[in-house]
């Protein structure tokens, strides 16, 4: 199925591309969260119209993340948690108590930015997590985890 991509998608294209792509992932995905439309004559008029706004759109997004990871980059977070003698914790920290963590300081990410591919903490110690807050743009969080006394 071929669709003309409102914004970059990761590996697939940038702005204004009409890509082949499968059926299902265009309707289940690519489609209903807005980053692409089916690529029909109508369609393509349509987006030559909107082209401007969309480049400012995106535009304005890569220097909202950009913003966000300089913010990020500046912070350290210190979380408590239970943990036995040995330093292993009773639980795990995982993407979505990474995210809450810096939420509460002020930068707003979300629990799907968070990118954790090593599975959520589960020893006391100091960590560099990753976040993935646009398809340019990446951060870090230093996050140390203690025991609580």
């Amino acid at each position: 199925m071929e669709v003309i991509l409102l914004e970059k998608v990761g590996k697939m294209g940038v702005l204004g591309d009409t890509v082949n792509v499968k059926s299902g992932y265009a309707r289940n995905f690519l489609v209903p969260t807005g980053k692409a439309v089916p690529a029909t004559a109508e369609n393509l008029k349509h987006f030559e119209v909107r082209r401007g706004e969309l480049v400012k759109a995106e535009a304005a997004k890569l220097a909202s993340a950009q913003a966000r990871a300089d913010q990020l980059a500046e912070l350290e977070l210190t979380v408590t948690a239970h943990a036995g003698e040995e330093g292993k914790l009773f639980g795990s920290i995982g993407p979505r108590d990474v995210a809450d963590l810096v939420s509460a300081t002020g930068v707003e990410i979300e629990k799907s930015e968070v990118k954790m591919p090593l599975g959520p903490i589960r020893t006391v110690g100091e960590y560099d997590i990753a976040v993935q807050l646009h398809s340019d743009v990446k951060g870090t969080v230093h996050l140390i985890v203690v025991a609580e006394a």
